[in-house]
């Protein structure tokens, strides 16, 4: 096969076997389970080939012509392309693997294989666009996949409220995404990245930054920035492979790969903007994971975090760049990117291995998500708990881990940008290690609080295998040599940063930090304690953040009182004045005017003869008046 025909069969492959699955298999769980599973390893060959034996390309047929407007659909395939596809494949798989292993005995399997396909095809399709239509078109379809899935247990009322919440949230950011497409198109007239980039200095600041801004919408949405954060912790709501999917190889990082893919159309103000919303966003985050008791929530708040430590990456290599002189909208974006991509890379399998590690846990004590009433799982449960202290020592920056090293990569832009981004985002490493080692030590180490965790055993070998694998990974995917050389450019890219100015230090910061971290975290946090430090010493800070600082509870406040509202009288002046005035009102005039002229004809020839002379009356009064006028 050609690379194209490569490309067109990886796109098609599990669009195909959802299809297929929803059409004919939909009530055959063997059949659906098997079809999805081989879909997936499917993908990794033809992945494989596209990644390791095919050089970089693009092509492009045109699609829809709308006036002037010509819209094509075409492939790019570039080193970003190819790690991002090395992720979503592998991992994807991986968590194909374990997913038939969790799901056994579950209702609906076929429906949940055939989605887990479907979101493949949105996530393959988002990794090879080539301009800003297939990127939205496919942006769009991630959404609809992961409310699908969110949604799988649809008798459950939080999954469904948890599945909507997610959409209506990421139709924000997609609301905005849209007009900065629209607006792109306004200001050069075209929608390809290359040519708007060729472009840019012909617009105003106000524009281009308007525009820069307005796609950021889109990845403040997806990838779970403050303040549309808060969909991201209640899609736990969805089976935990879902979770995994979500958190790790797909979804949220569908927003940092938007931003590195469109970094050519940036701006200096809108690089500001998007640097301090990533570090708001990591501290806000790392905080409220403490008030959290569920295994799966403190994890989604640490990939809120981790997110927000990508999104200031790629903002903070830039503007080194332009404080620097050089070409931040090439060389610049190439620095914060390779570093944004690099933690996305690593975080991808510490992240799939904890968020499975915790479906392990789950699985295997029938389905107890508080730490507090879990505990004593290490000597029961030795694969897991080995692979999910990799994980959770990766995540947590430990040297010589993945995580230290991508971290240290941020942080290094950090340092070299300003202290007080440093110092911030030094303090949001710090936090990872002391709420990671809070939920180690209550899940794994102690003695067992509640039946479930009492009666856990290990699970199956489908299930720990994906687990050992990517623990595998969460070690080693700090090292350049883990990495093919068809996939080393951009990890390359940012471990160059680490030989940059100030690296000794920022090395010896990131340990120190993580050192602190979890001493102080097995000091508060007792191993084995069957309650929580804060809420018993400080129950109203504690309060605080389990309530997620309110932020949840303030957009219900704003939806009941004031756009519920706002709707309510809309819908008044819509009924009273435009339905009932307006169109019923005229509707009503003419009605009366036509009963009037019908009672004239009442079929008299006295009656008529008086209406005549009435109307020359009439007419000679009209005549007068003129001609007095004049």
């Amino acid at each position: 096969m050609t690379p194209v025909q490569t490309a067109l069969a990886l796109l098609l492959l599990p669009l195909a076997t959802a299809l297929v699955t929803a059409l004919f298999f939909r009530r055959h769980a063997a059949v659906g389970r098997a079809l999805s599973l081989a879909a997936a390893a499917g993908i990794v060959v033809l992945g494989s080939r596209l990644i390791f034996f095919t050089d970089n390309f693009t092509v492009a047929a045109e699609w829809l012509t709308l006036g002037p407007l010509t819209i094509k659909l075409g492939l790019l395939v570039d080193d970003l392309t190819k790690l991002m596809l090395f992720v979503v494949a592998f991992i994807g798989f991986l968590i194909h693997v374990f997913s038939t292993g969790y799901m056994k005995g579950e209702a609906h399997v076929a429906r949940f294989f055939g989605c887990l396909s479907l979101f493949m095809f949105s996530m393959i399709g988002l990794t090879l666009a080539d301009d800003l239509i297939m990127l939205f078109i496919f942006w769009e379809l991630v959404g609809l996949s992961s409310f699908l899935l969110i949604n799988f247990y649809h008798d459950r009322p939080a999954a469904v409220a948890a599945s909507k919440k997610a959409f209506i949230v990421n139709r924000l950011g997609d609301f905005g995404f849209l007009l900065g497409i629209i607006l792109a198109y306004w200001a050069f007239d075209t929608i390809t990245l290359v040519d708007i980039a060729a472009r840019l200095d012909t617009s105003p600041e106000l524009v281009a930054t308007s525009i820069a801004l307005l796609i950021f919408c889109g990845a403040v949405g997806k990838s779970g920035q403050f303040p549309l954060h808060v969909w991201l912790p209640d899609a736990m709501e969805g089976p935990t492979p879902v979770s995994a999917l979500i958190h790790a190889a797909t979804m949220v990082a569908a927003g940092i790969f938007l931003l590195c893919r469109v970094g050519v159309i940036m701006t200096g103000d809108a690089l500001t903007v998007i640097l301090w919303t990533g570090v708001v966003t990591a501290l806000f985050a790392g905080v409220t994971a403490f008030g959290q008791r569920d295994i799966k929530r403190i994890l989604a708040y640490s990939t809120i975090s981790q997110l927000g430590f990508m999104v200031a990456a790629y903002a903070l290599g830039s503007l080194v760049a332009l404080r620097n002189g050089a070409d931040a909208t090439l060389a610049g974006i190439t620095a914060g990117a390779a570093a944004a991509m690099f933690h996305l890379t690593t975080h991808a399998f510490f992240k799939a291995l904890l968020f499975l590690g915790a479906g392990s846990v789950i699985h295997a004590s029938h389905h107890e998500q508080d730490i507090y009433r879990l505990g004593g799982l290490a000597k029961k449960m030795p694969v897991t708990f080995a692979t999910f202290t990799l994980g959770t020592l990766a995540l947590a920056g430990a040297p010589f881990f993945s995580g230290f090293f991508s971290k240290d990569a941020i942080l290094l832009l950090a340092w070299q940008y300003q202290p007080v981004v440093f110092g911030l985002l030094l303090f949001g490493a710090l936090l990872t290690a002391l709420y990671m080692t809070r939920l180690w030590s209550a899940a794994f180490l102690g003695t067992a609080r509640s039946e479930g965790a009492e009666h856990a055993h290990e699970s199956p070998a489908v299930m720990t295998i994906p687990l050992v694998l990517l623990a595998v990974g969460a070690v080693l995917a700090g090292y350049l040599w883990f990495y093919p050389s068809a996939l080393a450019a951009v990890p390359a890219a940012a471990l160059a940063l680490l030989q940059g100015e100030g690296h000794t230090l920022v090395a010896v910061a990131g340990s120190a930090a993580f050192v602190v971290g979890v001493a102080l975290g097995l000091l508060v946090y007792r191993p084995g304690a069957a309650t929580d430090f804060l809420q018993q010493r400080l129950p109203l800070l504690y309060r605080v953040m389990a309530e997620r600082f309110y932020i949840d509870a303030l957009y219900d406040w704003y939806v009941a009182k004031v756009q519920q509202r706002f709707a309510m009288l809309l819908n008044f002046l819509d009924q009273i004045l435009l339905a009932g005035l307006v169109v019923r009102g005229f509707a009503g005039l003419v009605g009366l005017l036509g009963l009037g002229a019908r009672a004239l004809h009442t079929g008299s020839l006295h009656a008529y003869v008086y209406w005549f002379l009435l109307g020359l009356v009439i007419l000679w009064a009209v005549v007068a008046g003129i001609f007095n006028l004049q």
